[in-house]
């Protein structure tokens, strides 16, 4: 039986284990999906060999680590720096970067979507704002502090802090943070949210499985909204396939992931 596992800190939460093995289940593969809270990173390499693991999923705070600790990478983990899916293959750690295709696939329901705010500039705004701007949206990022954006503004995005932020219409805000996973925090400041709200066409939270402060402020706009649960679907589609090297399709995937993720 192969093992996988999902690292995280926190990882409690993490529905990646019931989507990865009702669909090992659904699709006869022999394997088993578990979670591992690891707080330190820099343990990630030790922990992942020494649980004698097939692959793994990273998530916060770990992306970068992760990255940083692989033998081989994909053409968009190298130039994100981001890492969210491992896979041990002779005796060497290959990373993926499964999250920024897996939300723009996400996002698909909404229409006419040009303008894009994504508040936060962490491990998953790092992949997904290069892949977004590559497939034609406009990317903007605004953030806390400014050191996190650096990267950012030497590669062209137009970024901002809380305190030189000048609202502006954006079609779709973002919240790429943890404010609200486990605790009632807005991603930014109310009255910068208050500002933008009222002129977007939809807010998307990357959390899930629950109804955050962000998203509450959204509805009370009349504003289409969406939780990370389409969003880690579809990166975990992605995932999944690497898992078992590709000898399934992604529609087979998807389905039996799909029902493992939203039914009971």
């Amino acid at each position: 039986m192969k093992k996988f596992a999902i690292f995280g800190d926190p990882v409690e939460h993490s529905k990646s284990p019931k989507m990865h093995n009702g669909t090992f289940k659904t699709l006869n593969v022999d394997a088993i999906y578990y979670k591992i809270h690891l707080k330190d990173g820099s343990k990630l390499k030790n922990r992942f060999l020494s649980e004698e693991l097939s692959g793994a999923n990273i998530t916060v705070p770990h992306k970068e680590v992760a990255y940083s600790i692989c033998d081989e990478l994909d053409e968009f983990a190298k130039s994100v720096k981001s890492v969210n899916t491992i896979i041990y293959r002779d005796n060497k750690l290959y990373g993926y970067n499964t999250d920024a295709p897996g939300f723009l696939k996400s996002i698909n329901k909404f229409d006419n979507i040009k303008n894009i705010l994504i508040l936060g500039a962490g491990g998953t705004t790092k992949s997904s704002a290069y892949f977004l701007r590559d497939s034609g949206f406009n990317v903007e990022i605004l953030n806390r502090s400014q050191p996190r954006l650096e990267n950012f503004l030497k590669d062209g995005f137009k970024c901002y802090t809380f305190d030189n932020f000048k609202p502006k219409e954006y079609d779709l805000i973002v919240n790429m943070t943890s404010a609200g996973l486990n605790d009632n925090n807005l991603p930014a400041p109310k009255e910068i949210l208050d500002a933008i709200l009222p002129n977007a066409k939809a807010a998307v939270d990357i959390i899930y499985g629950k109804e955050t402060p962000f998203l509450k402020l959204a509805k009370e706009y009349n504003l289409p909204t969406q939780d990370g649960s389409e969003m880690l679907l579809q990166q975990g589609v992605l995932a999944f396939d690497y898992f078992t090297n590709h000898q399934f399709n992604l529609e087979q995937i998807e389905d039996a992931m799909r029902k493992a993720l939203f039914e009971e």
